[in-house]
């Protein structure tokens, strides 16, 4: 089959103007990145839309190596619902850099359900995530101005919080001093850099309102705690209106499109193993505003973007989902049932059926998020007919809907049996309002407890020394009514990522503990969990090359 970039480059789109007509967008509020791409106002949301729209997350069993496909998914459904006659957009998250450049070499979808033009999307797009990168630099290089050139009036810093970020996978870059040399290049400090999607302004970015919400918690955010035992944040400062200007064009969402000029809105970009994982809720909100139907990701598998999805975007936002899309492979299944990695593309029933349980435990969490679930089978080429009847059988005994995805090779058209399972599971089953895992009132303990025991099936939480002192820190800022993020491996329920399954007789180990106050919730570090990726042996950048003025590599 053709790679990722030739079935794009295949592909006719459509001036973006007639995307945004298809649904009725303003096409004179559009801000043009070029003939096929734009940003539209978040002032075009309309709340009362919002509610008549029916929006469905995409999310999947814990993910292997082997990959699931949840993106190719998410715009196979979106192609699908087309097919049909559905009003609908996809609205997705922005790819970082380091992915594309590290491991995976892409993250726009694949095979004929791609969203396009899927090299712009993966490479600069419209400066989003740069900007989110400099406005986040720019408030390290002002603290550390600020304490250089108030230190003769006696200012200190007791300790600082914030790092510095960049979207490029370095490992050199984890801990970092900065500040040697003579005086007069700074004070010498400890620092250290995480990858853009791990930074808290790409988490306010995702999760602010509007303009006025956006500046607000920019203002709130905690740069670290002065000499004094004070906390310190970036409005000290008065400094948060120039952040605002840098993220000025990145707060407005982006309007792309599908291989078969389906609308899509893609804006923001956390991952969901060290953030919340979520794309923006003034991209899905603009998407409800003008679709009948929305389809939306939550990355990696439903025990990390699904679980924040609710118990942080659902409860900053008020959204609902009416329906979850559960996604499985054979491939994934057979490596939680315990087949060998060599061996997960050939026929195997006895380690899919085991792997069974790991998808057991996904649709009983979403069901107790008050969920209704229907599985997708996403359908690789090495797949027997077999083995995925296997899948449909299990699925109806377990009292959920299935559907096999064929978007990747056929696209819209291979769709059409999730599209139709998900317009009529929406009209005669649709899930019930958001169970969160938690309140408000619980502390911060409670709340990581209930995530562990009830999501990950843990036997208890464990915290830290180090993570005891933030616990304490939480306290005394009066922010325990937080939701808390936790920041774990993707690869398995628990802390530990070759824990593939449904381990049992675990807990889960808290080292550290991040406060973002401007993004109101705490992130805790579980295990050994790297919020600054390294690269593999092989980057995907070795087989990333422009020949001709055409790229290549990005599939």
């Amino acid at each position: 089959m053709k790679s990722d970039i030739e079935i794009a480059r295949e592909c006719r789109l459509k001036p973006i103007e007639d995307i945004a007509r298809q649904v009725q967008i303003p096409v004179d509020e559009l801000e043009h990145y070029g003939k096929y791409i734009s940003k539209v106002p978040e002032s075009l949301i309309d709340e009362k839309k919002v509610e008549n729209s029916n929006l469905i997350l995409v999310t999947a069993i814990t993910p292997t190596k082997a990959g699931i496909g949840k993106t190719t998914v998410s715009v196979g459904l979106a192609l699908g619902l087309s097919y049909i006659g559905k009003k609908n957009i996809v609205a997705l998250r922005e790819p970082s850099l380091g992915p594309c450049f590290g491991l995976k070499g892409g993250a726009a979808g694949g095979g004929y359900a791609q969203i396009l033009p899927m090299d712009k999307i993966n490479l600069h797009f419209t400066g989003d995530f740069h900007a989110v990168t400099s406005a986040h630099n720019m408030i390290a290089a002002l603290l550390d101005n600020y304490i250089y050139q108030h230190r003769d009036e006696g200012f200190a810093m007791k300790e600082i919080l914030w790092k510095r970020v960049l979207d490029i996978n370095d490992r050199n870059l984890r801990y970092v001093v900065t500040g040697l040399g003579a005086k007069t290049n700074g004070v010498t400090m400890e620092s250290g850099f995480d990858i853009t999607p791990a930074s808290e302004i790409m988490a306010i970015l995702c999760l602010s309102k509007d303009e006025h919400d956006l500046r607000r918690r920019i203002e709130n955010i905690l740069l670290g705690t002065t000499i004094e035992g004070k906390p310190f944040r970036v409005k000290d400062m008065g400094v948060a209106g120039a952040i605002c200007v840098l993220l000025k064009d990145a707060l407005h969402p982006n309007l792309v499109q599908t291989t078969e000029n389906t609308p899509a809105i893609v804006h923001g970009g956390p991952f969901a193993n060290i953030a919340h994982g979520c794309n923006s809720i003034l991209a899905t909100k603009l998407a409800m505003t003008y679709a009948d139907y929305v389809v939306t990701e939550a990355g990696f598998g439903a025990d990390l973007g699904a679980e924040k999805f609710f118990n942080i975007k659902c409860r900053e936002s008020g959204l609902n989902p009416k329906l979850t899309i559960l996604v499985a492979t054979t491939q994934g299944l057979k490596m939680h049932g315990g087949v060998a990695l060599e061996d997960i593309k050939k026929p195997h029933s006895e380690g899919l059926k085991k792997g069974f349980e790991n998808l057991d435990k996904h649709i009983r969490n979403m069901q107790a998020f008050g969920q209704t679930v229907v599985v997708c089978f996403n359908r690789y080429a090495t797949d027997v007919d077999s083995e995925i009847e296997l899948c449909r059988e299990h699925c109806e005994n377990m009292g959920v809907g299935f559907a096999v995805n064929n978007a990747f090779s056929e696209g819209g058209k291979g769709a059409v049996e999730l599209a139709e399972l998900v317009v009529d599971t929406i009209a005669n089953r649709p899930s019930r309002p958001v169970v969160f895992s938690y309140t408000d009132r619980d502390n911060i303990e409670t709340k990581a407890e209930k995530v562990v025991r009830q999501v990950y099936g843990a036997d208890g939480v464990v915290f830290s020394t180090a993570a005891r002192k933030m616990l304490e820190r939480v306290r005394q800022l009066g922010i325990e009514d937080y939701p808390v993020c936790i920041a774990k491996t993707q690869y398995s329920f628990s802390a530990d990522a070759h824990a593939y399954g449904v381990p049992h007789g675990f807990k889960v180990q808290i080292r550290d503990i991040v406060v973002n106050c401007g993004a109101e919730m705490i992130v805790l570090i579980a295990g050994d969990i790297l919020r600054m990726p390294g690269l593999p042996k092989s980057p995907q950048a070795e087989r990333i090359d422009l020949i001709d003025g055409r790229i290549e590599g990005l599939s």
